[in-house]
């Protein structure tokens, strides 16, 4: 399957601090993926490289087989929606409509208007007078009504209380299934990405800590339990993202590399917030880089 996105040594610096390094990473086609980090781990940063709006320091990246650029191909194959949902408050949906039909070559205005028509969004009230919903939900339709093949999204329902991010999310579901798209989600909320993604980037301190599809992450993570025992031979075999001992009892949060043979051990299955969780929570550097060789797709 080919990469709609794929990255290779990508960095961005500014000054002397790397907002994003060392990021190689392939998202395949299709694919809905959510991308995950702490405040300062590079999202943004990294989703501004995709979508052209920021040039890299080092490194390679290609969207839909092209490097971003400000060629009018390019800006057709990729929609952005930036965290504060920029849209003209004086402006209402009707003008936000219009004014799209007229920058993009590949403008459906018929999927913009039904999905507005379908979420009751008033086309005569003025921007400012929506609720975060309902404005969050105008940005979409006008990211899809432009019929992109990436569609990069950062932090598009941070600030939206939890029914308006189940309607921003489940409008989302039924734009993927409708055409050939590919989504770029960034988010803090796990629960909402498990939702609605297949697929899942981790970025921690600016480098790539996992990108992989879930399903595949679900199966090979377990947490391992045991009576207080010397851990070298998970170390050896097992990629172990964090530890957690007592003189009774050790806990270890690990990417299996195949079966684990020692009776000893017992394995149970971790959500997919526990695995972020631990990846997040591994700073040391040399896992780090442990990490990104060993699961990075």
């Amino acid at each position: 399957m080919s990469a709609a996105l794929s990255t290779s040594g990508l960095g961005r610096r500014f000054g002397s601090k790397w907002a994003v390094q060392d990021c190689t990473l392939s998202i395949p086609e299709g694919r809905v993926c959510g991308l995950v980090g702490a405040n300062g781990a590079g999202k943004t940063t990294l989703l501004r490289m995709l979508a052209g709006l920021s040039r890299p320091t080092a490194g390679h990246l290609e969207v839909c087989g092209r490097r971003p650029g400000d060629d009018v191909a390019f800006l057709s194959d990729v929609g952005f929606l930036a965290q504060e949902i920029p849209l003209h408050k004086r402006w209402n949906a009707e003008d936000h409509l219009r004014f799209g039909a007229a920058m993009n070559p590949r403008w459906d205005d018929a999927i913009a208007r039904e999905r507005l028509h379908a979420l009751q969004i008033p086309f005569e009230q003025p921007i400012r007078t929506l609720s975060g919903g309902q404005r969050a939900q105008v940005a979409l339709a006008l990211c899809l009504g432009k019929r992109p093949r990436v569609l990069l999204l950062d932090e598009p329902v941070a600030a939206l209380d939890p029914l308006a991010r189940r309607e921003f999310l489940s409008s989302l579901a039924t734009a993927v299934t409708d055409g050939d798209l590919t989504v770029v989600l960034s988010s803090h909320l796990v629960t909402d990405l498990e939702r609605i993604c297949d697929y899942l980037v981790v970025l921690a301190a600016s480098q790539t800590m996992l990108a992989a599809e879930i399903d595949d992450v679900l199966a090979s993570h377990r947490i391992l339990t045991s009576a207080h025992r010397d851990t070298s031979a998970i170390e050896r075999d097992h990629v172990v993202l964090q530890r957690e001992s007592t003189p009774r009892q050790t806990n270890l949060w690990v990417r299996l590399n195949g079966p684990v043979h020692d009776p000893a051990w017992q394995a149970d299955e971790l959500s997919l917030e526990d695995i972020v969780l631990a990846y997040l929570g591994s700073q040391h550097p040399l896992e780090r880089s442990q990490h990104l060789g060993t699961v990075a797709s």
